[in-house]
């Protein structure tokens, strides 16, 4: 039995002589209207400044080109969806775990650890762990939750109230700064850093 042909659609516009239409809307290579023509007369002109005749619009009717550097338009498209990849930012959920009996000590780390990842922009699940007898006395494990809540609403807000699951209470806390808030502060710190640095250095 044969296997049917894989037809693979391009996503790039077409250019030149890919382009079939008799007449189109022409953008010059200067950004002027020029109006619509037939598509020799587009081919034409744009043979005669060097440069590449591409369909921006195909829905349009009738379609739009325009005069231009193709292989300078693709790189800077490219560059522009890289861009927009880099500038991205990921929201990240760490995870915290608790015990209703946790030391004083040990509970100030906890706090310190939630405190850093809301300034960081990111959420935090609170997991309080229940071993033997203190699953009988979950309201515990709730009012060391609130407490942390309490010790940390200036970095973040409760955006999933305590839930019991099992053996587990869980609490999502979500930050009051914007990821993006995040990011940028720190990227500013960092550079005011190295700025100090290379003024000491200078100094010396």
């Amino acid at each position: 039995m044969t296997k049917p042909r894989e037809h693979t659609v391009s996503t790039e516009p077409r250019i030149n002589d890919r382009i079939h239409t008799p007449q189109i809307r022409l953008i010059g290579h200067t950004g002027e209207q020029v109006g619509v023509v037939d598509i020799d007369t587009a081919l034409k002109m744009a043979d005669e400044v060097g440069l590449d005749l591409v369909e921006i619009a195909a829905e349009a009717n009738p379609p739009v080109c325009k005069i231009m550097d193709f292989g300078k338009y693709k790189y800077e498209v490219a560059q522009k969806a890289r861009e927009a990849r880099q500038n991205q930012t990921h929201i990240v959920v760490k995870e915290v775990r608790l015990t209703p009996k946790i030391e004083s000590h040990d509970y100030e780390t906890k706090r310190n650890q939630v405190e850093k990842f809301l300034k960081g922009g990111d959420k935090v699940k609170v997991t309080m762990k229940f071993r033997g007898r203190e699953q009988t006395r979950p309201e515990l494990g709730y009012k060391m939750l609130q407490r942390l809540a309490t010790d940390i609403a200036e970095f973040g807000f409760i955006e999933f109230a305590p839930k019991q699951e099992g053996r587990n209470m869980t609490m999502v806390i979500g930050p009051t700064k914007k990821k993006t808030e995040a990011v940028a502060e720190a990227k500013a710190a960092r550079k005011a850093k190295a700025d100090a640095a290379a003024e000491t250095m200078d100094g010396a």
